[in-house]
């Protein structure tokens, strides 16, 4: 069967523009029902950015669910904070139908064996309960729908897990019983490096996330074959991930394209017109300040800042002396306090 995507250009409300996604995939009938709750996995790094599904699109897919008797929305924590914390970011959604869930202090779990590692899943995640993923559209090449299921993992430690991502994430996948609905937030074209983004209000839906993951990566300017966990995803036959199988219906792949290359070209002007790379540093590390990625008990080596770098799409490789540098800056300004270990630098905030 011929996986379906559907993608909507508008200025629309959000509301109208996810019901006419839905309308084009055939609709959510068998997902939508009296007997079901459903699980709307949003994605949210950090509370303190922007990056991240819209509390209008949120809402919009929550009412989508009008017959659901219960939709969670979830998070876990991270080093940013308590998924709750994070969650308050979409608090207007919430009602007494609609509540957050933090899956790292669930207590209804399940015992799973995932990439090698033993680990406690919230139990909500599950079926029968539907299962939501939904994240915004952006350069990166581990993808962002897919990639969303990292915020499964309950423990707020989880760069230890980035060596075995793809993995880990097909695992997860596999023992939740996959992904039911993906909406692809494109109402701003992410780059990463310099959070920059490029309003191009877009949507794209699909019940092949794997297909919703693909046909995004595409518009966002990728490689496929060089997206690690899309291709391990397709290796193991989850979803399809080759855009000569999937059906993209709504607005046309090809108009696209071009419109989102040029996107692509208006955020280099302005990260050019910013500094460009020499001064892109600065904000970069000022950005994982006010985060907290520094602060104690964390203390973070340069391999530690060089990964939160690299996850932010910011060019670290063969640039990590200029990141050096802006350590070094931000130690002497006393924005940061540095130690010389026998393991080497480590860097660290009160």
């Amino acid at each position: 069967m011929t996986s379906k995507v559907a993608i909507v250009e508008s200025n629309d409300d959000d509301a109208k523009a996810l019901s006419r996604t839905i309308q084009q995939i055939g609709g959510i009938d068998e997902l939508n029902t009296s007997e079901t709750s459903v699980v709307v996995k949003v994605g949210v790094f950090s509370h303190r950015a922007t990056n991240h599904t819209s509390v209008d699109l949120v809402k919009a897919i929550v009412d989508s669910f009008y017959r659901a008797p219960k939709v969670l929305l979830a998070e876990s924590d991270n080093y940013q904070g308590n998924g709750l914390e994070r969650l308050q970011l979409w608090k207007k959604v919430f009602t007494e139908k609609v509540t957050p869930v933090n899956l790292s202090d669930e207590k209804n779990t399940r015992r799973v064996t995932l990439a090698g590692q033993e680990m406690n899943l919230s139990d909500v995640l599950f079926k029968p309960n539907v299962l939501v993923s939904t994240h915004i559209l952006r350069s990166f090449e581990r993808g962002s729908i897919l990639k969303n299921l990292f915020g499964c993992v309950p423990s707020p430690k989880k760069a230890k897990y980035h060596k075995i991502l793809s993995v880990l994430l097909a695992d997860i996948y596999e023992a939740i019983g996959g992904i039911d609905l993906a909406v692809l937030d494109g109402t701003f074209f992410w780059r990463g490096a310099g959070d920059l983004p490029i309003r191009m209000n877009t949507l794209l839906v699909g019940k092949d996330a794997v297909a919703v993951e693909a046909v995004g990566g595409a518009l966002a300017g990728l490689k496929l074959e060089k997206m690690p966990v899309l291709q391990e995803f397709v290796r193991r036959g989850l979803g399809e991930g080759d855009l000569r199988n999937i059906e993209v219906v709504g607005a046309s792949l090809k108009t696209l394209k071009p419109k989102f290359k040029l996107a692509a070209k208006q955020h280099r002007k302005k990260w050019r017109e910013r500094g460009g790379a020499p001064k892109m540093w600065a904000p970069a590390i000022d950005g994982l300040i006010e985060e907290g990625f520094f602060k104690l008990p964390n203390k973070r080596t340069r391999e530690d800042i060089r990964k939160a770098l690299k996850a932010k799409s910011v060019p670290v490789e063969g640039n990590m002396n200029l990141v050096v540098a802006t350590l070094t800056r931000r130690v002497k300004k006393g924005m940061l306090e540095a130690k010389k270990e026998p393991e080497g630098w480590i860097y660290w905030t009160e």
